[in-house]
């Protein structure tokens, strides 16, 4: 515990703006700061009260971000070694308890688990360190002696090349932080076999935020004997190949990065299953055109028992909403055309600006003007490796749902 003389720096909280901060958001934004007790040097450890001096807790300050402090405790206490062991060490308990078996998932989500700006994924034995606040980066040897105490990993890579790093005034780097790693590793996800490039892939490897939904959406699939399936953005392969593991007789997949099929073919190839594959390189926007476009007297023959869409965000901000529903409207409507009836679609939404219920109100919309009628038979969310604390709702972005075509 931090003496009850301790001279951390205090910073004073405008009124009206305590409240968020105990209810559990950690974040405190500058124009929530009424004022700072001393100078601060940035990325050090601070006091936060509310304007009549009342304690609120403890976090990392920085005068270059719009979060000036990102708190990380409501209580009086260091932030050092001890710390972080004991919140890395929760937060794995929580993915044994939720994902048991599991050897690659994400051990820490940043503000799901109290950690502001931490994040950590273990693939195997090897984990991926990006930290996304100037705090937590000047800690990184801390924190990857901990993890190396904790989870004994063989190497620990940093993958700090994320855009959102500028707002922090932190360069964007990558690279090995302990341990040896010589090209890719090879990790399961609920009994496929992929190959990553944890040094220069995609983001930190795989998208293990659907690691449980590639299981759910397949076992839907396995109920349709023979099916063909349509996956679009199929990045390397996640969703598609659980379906052709699951008994799909033809598994299409629509990406736009020739990197990322070519991935997806090579995985096929390790899982036995490319003679059941094919993969395709375009804009999904312009090939679910083309092939939903017909004459006045052509008749459209669905082709296709279920269809994957999995996007990537359309948009990271409040004021592109509009652009991005009517993108989703889009390729909703042009996929449930390629849908025969009875058919399933699974459809996901990673876009925090986009609510659930929103997002299925344009699936709806997209069905009235395809005049397809839906019954809902699954809800989706992010892998609980992806905590949600609903009294930060920045935790949740993820959500999906699967429909079948009535008519």
């Amino acid at each position: 515990m931090l003496s009850p003389h301790s001279t951390l720096p205090t910073v004073l909280v405008r009124p009206g703006e305590a409240d968020r901060l105990v209810a559990g958001h950690p974040w405190l934004y500058e124009g929530g700061v009424l004022r700072l007790t001393q100078p601060v040097t940035n990325g050090d450890v601070v006091q936060v009260k509310d304007h009549r001096q009342r304690f609120l807790g403890v976090g990392f300050y920085n005068s270059k971000s719009k979060l000036r402090v990102r708190l990380l405790s409501p209580d009086r206490e260091p932030l050092d070694a001890a710390f972080f062991e004991r919140r890395i060490r929760a937060a794995l308990a929580l993915r044994r308890k939720y994902l048991p078996g599991a050897t690659s998932f994400r051990v820490v989500n940043a503000e799901s688990d109290l950690l502001s700006g931490l994040i950590v994924d273990q693939y195997g034995d090897v984990l991926v360190l990006q930290t996304s606040s100037l705090g937590m980066d000047l800690r990184k040897p801390l924190i990857a002696d901990v993890l190396q105490r904790v989870l004994a990993p063989c190497a620990i890579t940093e993958r700090n090349d994320s855009s959102g790093r500028r707002f922090e005034g932190l360069p964007e780097v990558h690279g090995l932080l302990a341990g040896e790693l010589a090209g890719e590793v090879e990790v399961e996800l609920n009994g496929l076999r992929f190959q990553v490039d944890l040094l220069g892939g995609h983001k930190t490897g795989l998208y293990l935020d659907q690691q449980v939904n590639h299981a759910r959406v397949a076992d839907l699939i396995r109920l349709t004997p023979n099916a063909q399936v349509l996956d679009c953005f199929s990045f390397v392969g996640g969703f598609g190949l659980s379906a052709a593991k699951a008994g799909a007789a033809h598994v299409h997949l629509l990406d736009q990065s020739e990197e990322a099929l070519a991935t997806a073919r090579k995985h096929a190839e390790a899982n036995g299953l490319a003679d059941r594959c094919s993969f395709e390189a375009v804009n999904v926007f312009d090939w679910l055109k083309a092939r939903t476009t017909r004459g006045p007297h052509e008749q459209l023959i669905a082709p296709f028992d279920a269809i994957i869409l999995d996007p990537p965000s359309f948009t990271r901000t409040r004021s592109a909403v509009g652009d991005a529903l009517r993108g989703y409207k889009e390729i909703h409507l042009r996929a449930l055309r390629l849908l025969k009836p009875g058919g399933l679609l699974a459809t996901f939404c990673c876009s925090h600006h986009v609510d659930a219920v929103t997002f299925q109100d344009v699936i709806l919309s997209a069905a009235f003007d395809a005049k397809r009628t839906l019954r809902r038979v699954a809800v989706f969310q992010q892998s609980p490796d992806h905590p949600v604390l609903p009294a930060i709702p920045e935790t949740e972005y993820l959500k999906g749902y699967a429909f079948e075509v009535i008519r």
